[in-house]
């Protein structure tokens, strides 16, 4: 049984969290809103009143949170991990999606800090992090990957290691980038089937079919024609944003400048705009809807 700090228990979070405890370990959660970590403690977990407290004497650190911001607040903030007496060679897994920079940052702490530090981004939704079914995309030296693996193969079911530190997050940029891009395409491609009178049910469904489609739009196609923007939002407009602006600032960093990946990043800065940051992703087809000019025959 190992000790374990688990920092950030959202819905990938909560997932993840529960299967180290379930598969034995003492597991230390934080999480900054108290409440959302009451599940994870009802089922075995300490509750810790800071990252740097539930980090203390732990074996392995994991941090799955929302974006740059919250995960320096986790590392670095006043009682933040690396301001606690942590023992040399511990784990340091980050796990949630950040930008590039921030990660090239955060490693050279870790590391300076006498810490072992693995950029292990993840994809799958939160039933794929509660059955233990994530895919990792792993970033940093083969020895640090076999340290970890014990506790990687509870949460996941396939490793994918991509090079040294960084080039897990870099990959994870790539594919969500494009995961946005497609998901705008499916919602112009709806709105033009929709101007043309088809019938949409039978659209979304062949879409996810067709060779233009991918697991993105099987999944999203559907929950625009049927305009489930709202309920069981399991990946928000906000996080679609941000992961969006991520890949295209490490583009940028490449000397690359994507025009598709720009004009995506308008729409879901417009749905932003529209004040749908909070609804699900599929929300940017009413953002496109509104932007786009009236049909010739004025409806």
């Amino acid at each position: 049984m190992a000790r374990i700090a688990f920092l950030g228990t959202g819905l990938m979070g909560t997932g993840m969290a529960a299967r180290l405890i379930d598969a034995g370990h003492d597991v230390h959660v934080f999480n900054r809103t108290r409440e959302k970590a009451m599940p994870l403690v009802d089922r075995g977990a300490t509750l810790a009143t800071s990252p740097a407290l539930a980090a203390q004497d732990a074996d392995a650190i994991f941090v799955m949170v929302g974006d740059d911001v919250a995960s320096k607040a986790m590392w670095m903030g006043p009682d933040g991990v690396l301001n606690a007496d942590l023992k040399p060679g511990t784990l340091a897994i980050e796990c949630s999606t950040l930008s590039h920079d921030w990660v090239e940052e955060l490693s050279a702490a870790a590391k300076t800090k006498g810490l072992d530090y693995l950029d292990c981004p993840v994809t799958g939704l939160p039933d794929a992090a509660a059955s233990g079914q994530l895919t990792l995309f792993l970033g940093g030296e083969q020895s640090t990957i076999d340290k970890a693996h014990p506790f990687l193969e509870i949460i996941s079911s396939n490793q994918l290691h991509f090079g040294p530190i960084g080039s897990g997050t870099a990959y994870k940029l790539i594919v969500n980038l494009m995961g946005s891009i497609q998901i705008a395409a499916a919602a112009e491609g709806l709105i033009t089937a929709e101007r043309a009178g088809l019938d949409l049910n039978l659209v979304a469904k062949a879409l996810g079919t067709s060779g233009s489609g991918s697991p993105q739009v099987a999944r999203n196609a559907p929950l625009m024609v049927e305009g489930a923007h709202e309920k069981n939002v399991l990946f928000s407009t906000k996080w679609r944003l941000k992961d969006t602006d991520y890949g295209l600032k490490y583009a940028h960093k490449l000397g690359l400048s994507p025009q598709i990946g720009a004009a995506t990043l308008d729409a879901f800065q417009a749905a932003m705009d529209d004040g749908y940051a909070a609804s699900a992703e599929t929300k940017v087809i009413e953002a496109l809807r509104k932007r786009l000019p009236a049909s010739k025959g004025g409806a």
